[in-house]
């Protein structure tokens, strides 16, 4: 009679715990009881679809055809304060788009660090943006950025990197220091990043989970904030974005869950052993970092920086890790990478 109660109890346990770490499936746009399609999308040659969103002066009248790749819990409304009179004067076509699983855009089941790098060269040359073309990543968009530098560098006109998010994993870095900034990392997300590193199997079980903190963003922790980012998000919120609730439309394992997987996965190449694509100084790659930043580590950005100095380092000495959606240094940013010349840092 014990034997089979816990017979019973044992499978119940492993169904419970099958269902807790299984993530539900992706409800896709345009398919059957998923949600509709409401943006101008492309279609890639594996057959997924990937949304987009343009603005600027007119594609055929653009002097800089710039790709906007979101970070974290985003989407191709990324908030860019950009003023209308500056991208008149430079003549700035932007295009931004949901990342796979992001908004309208098909979730990616092969998707890797070097997929992305792919689906921006898909992207660029289904809308006719040339041979050549500007990449700009925020955060852990930046993964793509950095891809684009690896897999696609032939076709990058510029390249910046904005609060670029650091994988602990990296190779190149020292572990005395890796050891030193991971212990730094909230608790919550010292287990989130080592849980999406080494058993990403888990990963959605830890982000569902009640009993404790799992991610400090999204849980819009105030310890991740600095002085400037609360500024920067008082004025953010006077500029409310009706599509915010479609980020996630297509589930979060697929959008942020897989993110972070693929972010601090094991990438296909450390970004520190990266050659210079620009070595005859036609085009320019920079990396924006402030120096208040409470989600990425300065001293590893850094150390970064000091092992590929072909990269413009610029640190925002008061910057948190929302630097890119303030008014003054969104267009010093610009201005930066398009025109090279040096930026005003605020």
């Amino acid at each position: 009679m014990f034997t089979e109660a816990a017979a019973v109890l044992g499978v119940g346990v492993l169904l419970w715990a099958f269902q807790a770490i299984r993530p539900p499936p992706p409800k896709i746009c345009g398919s059957k009881g998923g949600p509709k399609v409401t943006s101008p999308r492309i279609k890639l040659s594996d057959g997924r679809h990937l949304a987009y969103k343009v603005r600027g002066v007119p594609k055929e009248n653009a002097k800089y055809k710039v790709i906007v790749v979101h970070g974290f819990d985003s989407s191709k409304h990324i908030y860019l304060p950009l003023s209308q009179e500056l991208i008149d004067e430079l003549g700035i076509f932007i295009v931004t788009y949901d990342r796979a699983g992001y908004g309208d855009s098909d979730p990616n089941p092969k998707r890797s660090v070097k997929s992305e790098a792919y689906d921006v060269e898909e992207l660029a040359d289904q809308i006719q943006l040339g041979q050549k073309f500007y990449v700009l990543g925020v955060s852990i968009g930046t993964y793509t950025t950095w891809a684009c530098l690896k897999f696609i560098p032939h076709r990058l006109a510029g390249a910046a990197l904005i609060v670029p998010a650091i994988n602990f994993w990296w190779p190149s870095f020292p572990s005395e220091l890796c050891e030193s900034e991971y212990k730094k990392q909230p608790k919550s997300d010292q287990w989130k990043l080592r849980i999406a590193h080494y058993v990403p199997g888990l990963l959605y079980w830890w982000m569902t989970q009640k009993w404790f903190p799992s991610c400090s963003i999204m849980a819009r922790d105030p310890i991740i904030f600095n002085k400037r980012d609360f500024e920067i998000l008082k004025k953010m919120l006077q500029v409310p974005n009706p599509n915010e609730h479609k980020i996630r439309q297509q589930g979060e394992y697929e959008s942020l869950f897989k993110d972070l997987m693929v972010g601090f996965g094991s990438w296909e190449f450390d970004p520190m052993e990266l050659e210079n694509p620009f070595p005859h100084n036609e085009g320019a790659v920079q990396l924006w970092q402030g120096r208040e930043d409470k989600l990425v580590p300065v001293e590893l950005q850094r150390f970064v920086a000091k092992k590929l100095p072909w990269i413009e380092y610029h640190e925002v000495p008061d910057g948190g890790h929302l630097i890119i959606h303030d008014n003054g240094l969104c267009e010093s940013i610009f201005k930066a990478l398009l025109l090279k010349q040096k930026p005003n840092v605020m």
